[in-house]
């Protein structure tokens, strides 16, 4: 309707003038209702070519989308297991930090279970006193052994020496006897170093790691014990959490509640149409008005342009994608951020935006090289975005009026 009237303003209204006062002709009598047409067709028909024209050129070097919104992420309160809630620490609409219990499962598995490694723990170490107590043993028996085979030793030796010098001083079944007593002392020493051998093994290599299996164990099952305590991930305000003292929480079924992280408006993602991928750039400058900040014009400025299409994602499955699915357009997602920091400080995350960029030639209008006509379009272009900055100011001052009056309350 803006560019409408302005248009009149240059078509019709000159040409109704050269009818009123050229040709002499007037309202009521040779201009009427019915030959308005007839008489001002000229003018109409600029008009229109005009208005067409001028909102076209508009709305391409100017976009404009109402599909611009503070989008925030949101974290999901889950825990790492399954149990039954034993205790809950906040409540709905409850603001928390970083590390703040939530709820707690029943951890009497996880405690007995960390109990359990514990006591494994000190069962390994019982064992290597034990192995060490062995050992001495072992030792003694090797001294024991040695000495009774070198008494053999020694037996056997003057035996043989006396029935050499003497023959059939001592019985030849004698000799043989003492020979296999020093054999039978020789193996239970070998048994012995073996037995002793046997027990250092044990305590340098099998004891060891025993208890590093162990202590595995009790780590694992203190993770598992922490994992029933779910704490907060980050600074934030807690939503939808009706957990309560006995309620059964499945991480596969359902999450246990949302958690709103606790950060300001800092940029809005808007749609714009695909037809206009070509002019909007980073670095355009241009404006919004919200819902939650009636009657006010926030600069902003594109920070990035995201040159993919989200309708035209495909992932791989089982199934043929028909293109048919893909006829509805998608839109262009633009990241703008406020010019000057802190002007969204007091946006609700969420909210809904209506925002313009603005095209700027002012770097090719600035070339030397640029010719007149190629000027003159270019200064008309960025003229004619202040019509779209004037429609932004009456959305912004008919937005409440529109929402609480016309919207249906």
């Amino acid at each position: 309707m803006l560019e409408l009237m302005l248009c009149s303003m240059l078509t019709i209204l000159p040409d109704f003038l050269f009818r009123r006062f050229a040709q002499g002709k007037r309202l009521g009598h040779e201009i009427t209702l019915f030959t308005v047409w007839f008489e001002l067709r000229w003018g109409i028909t600029l008009c229109l070519i005009l208005t067409l024209s001028l909102i076209t050129t508009i709305f391409y070097f100017h976009p404009s989308t109402k599909a611009a919104t503070s989008v925030f992420r949101t974290v999901t309160i889950l825990p790492e297991t399954s149990g039954r809630v034993a205790e809950t620490f906040v409540d709905i609409n409850q603001r928390v930090a970083e590390g703040q219990p939530l709820f707690r499962l029943d951890s009497t598995q996880q405690e007995a279970a960390v109990e359990t490694a514990r006591r494994k723990i000190a069962e390994t170490e019982a064992a290597m006193v034990v192995a060490k107590s062995q050992l001495a043993e072992a030792d003694g028996r090797i001294v024991q052994s040695r000495g009774a085979l070198q008494q053999a030793i020694d037996e056997f030796a003057a035996r043989s020496e006396a029935n050499r010098k003497s023959a059939g001083t001592i019985a030849e079944r004698e000799v043989g006897r003492m020979r296999v007593q020093v054999d039978t002392q020789q193996g239970a020493l070998d048994a012995a170093l073996a037995s002793r051998e046997a027990i250092v093994s044990e305590m340098t290599f099998q004891l060891p790691a025993e208890k590093a299996s162990a202590e595995a164990a009790l780590h694992e099952a203190e993770v598992d014990l922490k994992k029933t305590l779910v704490v907060a991930g980050t600074d934030g305000i807690v939503q939808q959490f009706a957990l309560r003292a006995g309620d059964v929480v499945n991480p596969m079924l359902r999450p246990a509640g949302i958690l709103v992280p606790e950060r300001r408006v800092t940029g809005l993602m808007a749609g714009f149409g695909q037809i206009e991928s070509q002019v909007l750039k980073v670095g355009m400058i241009g404006e919004v008005t919200c819902i939650a900040k009636p009657w006010a014009i926030v600069p902003m400025v594109v920070t990035e342009v995201q040159h993919v299409i989200a309708s035209g994602q495909v992932r791989p499955t089982d199934t043929l994608v028909d293109v048919q699915q893909f006829a509805r357009p998608g839109t262009l997602t633009v990241i703008m951020e406020p010019l000057y920091a802190g002007q969204l400080d007091d946006l609700p995350q969420g909210g809904n935006c209506i925002a313009n960029a603005y095209t700027n030639n002012h770097e090719a209008l600035a070339d030397p090289d640029t010719g007149f006509w190629r000027a003159f379009g270019l200064h008309a272009i960025d003229t004619v975005g202040l019509v779209h900055a004037m429609i932004l100011r009456i959305q912004a001052l008919l937005l409440p009026i529109q929402t609480l009056v016309l919207g249906g309350h």
